[in-house]
């Protein structure tokens, strides 16, 4: 790092190194707790965290399940807790000797201390924690925040208003066990149990539908809470999907480290489309190799001189002056701090080889999917405009008025020939891409953009 030269130029190796033992993850967690717990002695505070870090192979579970009432937060909650082997806290054994006090009854404060309280007893300190039901309202998430109760996941279940009556109607309870299941959604497998169950007493219909409208009420402010670790669930679908569904969020691990993003897929798959959502979400540098070789051809440099006649005879600039562009941008400050995504690059096993050898290796990667007839389709109907230089569809994205129409060119490259072409060298050499890249995430691309998006952006932090 050069002291002399301002802004100051972070190596690109601290950032591999950084994500390799998950260092940022490591500054945050310890930070926070610092902050929060505002320990006598510091020092041995956060040596007492490093240790208990590095021995915890497996992060301790803490989880948020929320809904409206009759939603299904109970039997997921008890289920996810046995699995997990965390703690199931619930309103009822937090107010055990409230004297009947609800959770929008009790002040805020004391609900916190409640709260504080049982989580920090060793079975949650050590096990880990499933909160049911809280916190109910803004507030109340918020004064836990303030106290530190920081959930690592937040499951929110969803379902309208009619499936949420039509389950409170039909409600039953197993009194041995208090387990929930309903005469039509959840019956249980054993006779025994079947036989047991008692209708559960409900307070009257419209109670329910004042409950249900509370909730509602603070959704939003429930929502941009957590919104960092929320994941939101449809839970009018069968049980063990909805199950099935919230276990595979929490079980995924959320990681702080600086984006370094490559996306791959066949042309006409979407990728510069998907990389400008995700750089203007999230303010990372987008960077196309074609359009990225255009521009130093053109600013005149010794490479852009020996870039050039490649790109005026329309042959490939060999890898070597392609790296050396690469590495030249990717070490930009504004790379280096922001994160970048990449695509255009690598397309063969060879490229992917040097780029994995370079100082500025992929943290997440993904593979666009799409057949070779819709690649077809969405590549030879599309024609830019000379003047501004947007892209149009002639179906999905068609020019906004005849005279921009009728100026709309189409480029070489996406001639039905030059596709063709391009499509079966990406499919010869996808299987060697793929074991340089394992572990990339696989995206249908065949979906509307925004779902694309969606499933692109739900995994950005997550392992």
């Amino acid at each position: 790092m050069d002291e002399t030269m301002r802004p100051l130029r972070i190596p690109p190796q601290i950032s591999v190194y950084a994500d390799k033992h998950n260092i940022l993850h490591l500054l945050q967690t310890m930070l926070s707790s610092l902050v929060i717990n505002q320990p006598e002695d510091p020092i041995s505070y956060l040596l007492h965290q490093l240790q208990r870090s590095s021995s915890d192979s497996v992060s301790v579970p803490r989880v948020l399940l929320l809904g409206p009432p009759a939603v299904g937060k109970h039997t997921v909650a008890r289920k996810l807790s046995a699995e997990l082997r965390a703690v199931h806290v619930t309103t009822d054994s937090l107010l055990l000797d409230q004297s009947g006090l609800s959770t929008q009854e009790l002040p805020a404060e004391q609900l916190v201390r409640l709260i504080q309280q049982r989580l920090n007893e060793i079975d949650c300190f050590n096990r880990g924690w499933v909160l049911e039901g809280i916190p109910q309202t803004r507030l109340q998430a918020l004064s836990l925040q303030q106290a530190g109760v920081i959930p690592e996941h937040v499951v929110m279940l969803e379902a309208p208003d009619d499936v949420l009556l039509e389950r409170i109607q039909g409600k039953l309870v197993d009194p041995l066990t208090g387990d929930v299941f309903h005469e039509t959604f959840i019956w249980p497998d054993d006779d025994a149990v079947a036989q047991r169950l008692q209708r559960k007493l409900s307070p009257l219909e419209t109670q329910r539908l004042a409950d249900v409208q509370r909730y509602r009420c603070e959704v939003t402010g429930l929502s941009s809470a957590y919104q960092h670790v929320l994941k939101v669930i449809n839970a009018d679908q069968p049980h063990v999907d909805v199950y099935q569904q919230v276990l595979a969020f929490v079980q995924t691990r959320h990681r702080s480290r600086i984006p370094r993003i490559l996306l791959l897929g066949p042309p006409g798959s979407g990728k510069s489309h998907q990389a400008k959502l995700l750089s203007e979400k999230y303010k990372m540098v987008d960077v196309c190799c074609g359009q990225l070789l255009r521009s130093v051809a053109a600013d005149g440099s010794a490479l852009g001189k020996e870039i050039q006649p490649y790109i005026d005879a329309g042959r490939p600039v060999p890898d070597s002056l392609v790296l050396q562009v690469l590495e030249e941008r990717l070490s930009r400050v504004d790379c280096s701090c922001r994160g970048w995504i990449l695509h255009g690059f690598p397309c063969d096993l060879q490229q992917a080889k040097r780029l994995q050898e370079s100082l500025h290796q992929p943290n997440r990667v993904f593979f666009l999917e799409l057949t070779d007839d819709v690649c077809v389709e969405r590549v030879t109907l599309r024609a830019t405009d000379p003047v501004s230089g947007e892209r149009f569809h002639a179906v999905t994205r068609p020019a906004p008025s005849s005279e921009v129409q009728d100026r709309l060119k189409t480029r070489p490259e996406d001639s039905t020939h030059t596709v063709t072409h391009t499509l079966s060298q990406y499919r010869i050499h996808t299987e060697a891409l793929q074991s340089v890249y394992p572990d990339a995430v696989h995206i249908d691309a065949d979906q509307d953009p925004h779902t694309v998006f969606e499933a692109l952006e739900s995994r950005l932090t997550t392992d």
